[in-house]
């Protein structure tokens, strides 16, 4: 039997391998994104409460809720906006079933969808096995701007998405209120959606606010976002998030998501729907991680790999031209073997695998971690 696979050129994503390949080598691992300290107790307690007390059939397709009761109060004291918890919210198994759902659901073959790169790793194989045509717009370092004529100069009658992402994952850069207005003027009267794939949302640094679509009527209007309680609250394993998006967007949402998983994990919705009661669970992260990408920055300081600015989620890029002309994934591989350190080389995140010399270390992780490693990096 011969097999045509809807994608050829997808193998093994670059962070299983390197997470691999530091536990092969017994290496600090700083380049899989996951925290290596627990989710809140009191979080962890509820999850096992409500198995004990017997919730655990089906919950509705939509969500709990009440847990989407509890997110829409979340939406409204963050970012003023009145989000209807019936029609407009829906929860998912994690945000990357969200980002598959949502492209699933309007992307036909032959549509284009722009992707701003470097770009997390799952934009592109769902709108290649949706019959989608990526169209890449590469951002350099070190800051990454976008250059909004550059964008509209990419779209065609064919264009049917934007896929944004801010936080971004791999740079640590925000988009701004510039940006947002940017994207909001350039988008106003067609027909091309908005993906926003917002689960850092709550890691922002140095007093800056998340600037979401949701806070713009022209972008939330066409916007379908999508959030994560993984990345919010240290569990990256619950594979629970959620996407918001007006009610004639959502129906269609959720006509793929009914095939797709139906319904998520009830115990843990419950246990977010009491969790989110207290604001101060996700208004404390900034602080939070704040201290450890400081952490990060002190303990590379003696190094000679120069950091990059780092707006927002747990991710801090560094350029290590000055210590290398090695391709970035030669020299990641070389950290782990030679040094003990893991790291994602960041041209995994470029369709053209474009190579400016940056490695991603991800911080969310314990402060004696953050030194030991720093303790090796200083050396290389």
């Amino acid at each position: 039997m011969q097999v045509y696979s809807k994608l050829p050129n997808v193998g093994t994503t670059i962070f299983s391998v390197m997470s691999a390949l530091a536990n092969e080598h017994g290496a600090i691992n700083l380049s899989q994104g996951f925290p290596n300290f627990e989710s809140p107790q009191r979080l962890t307690d509820l999850v096992c409460d409500y198995l004990q007390k017997g919730y655990n059939q089906y919950a509705p397709m939509p969500g709990l809720p009440e847990l989407r009761e509890a997110i829409a109060g979340k939406i409204n004291l963050m970012y003023g906006v009145n989000v209807d918890p019936g029609s407009e919210i829906t929860i998912t198994a994690g945000a990357t079933q969200a980002i598959y759902c949502a492209i699933a659901a309007f992307v036909r073959p032959g549509d284009e969808v722009l992707l701003l790169e470097p770009a997390y790793d799952c934009y592109r194989p769902a709108v290649e096995v949706n019959g989608g045509i990526p169209v890449i717009y590469e951002l350099k370092a070190p800051h990454y701007k976008v250059n909004w004529d550059h964008v509209e100069a990419l779209l065609t009658p064919a264009t049917r998405m934007i896929i944004i992402n801010t936080p971004n994952n791999p740079t640590g850069t925000t988009l701004q209120t510039t940006d947002l207005l940017a994207l909001q003027q350039l988008t106003a009267g067609t027909d091309i959606l908005v993906l926003s794939d917002e689960v850092y949302e709550h890691l922002i640094y140095d007093e800056a606010s998340h600037q979401s679509v949701l806070r713009f009527p022209g972008l939330r209007s066409r916007s379908l976002a999508v959030y994560s309680f993984g990345k919010t609250f240290h569990n990256t394993g619950w594979k629970i998030g959620y996407c918001v998006a007006p009610p004639e967007l959502m129906v269609e949402f959720r006509k793929v998501h009914q095939y797709n998983t139906f319904a998520v994990h009830r115990p843990t919705q419950h246990a977010l729907a009491d969790y989110l009661q207290d604001a101060t669970t996700y208004e404390s992260l900034p602080g939070f991680y704040q201290q450890k990408r400081d952490l990060l920055l002190e303990v590379m300081a003696g190094s000679r790999f120069k950091p990059l600015p780092c707006q927002g989620t747990y991710f801090c890029n560094f350029d290590y031209s000055g210590i290398s002309d090695e391709p970035d994934r030669v020299f990641a591989h070389q950290l782990i073997t030679e040094h003990g350190v893991a790291a994602i080389p960041v041209s995994a995140f470029y369709t053209s695998g474009r190579d400016e010399r940056i490695i991603r270390l991800c911080f969310a992780k314990t402060e004696e971690t953050l030194q030991a490693a720093g303790e090796r990096l200083r050396k290389v």
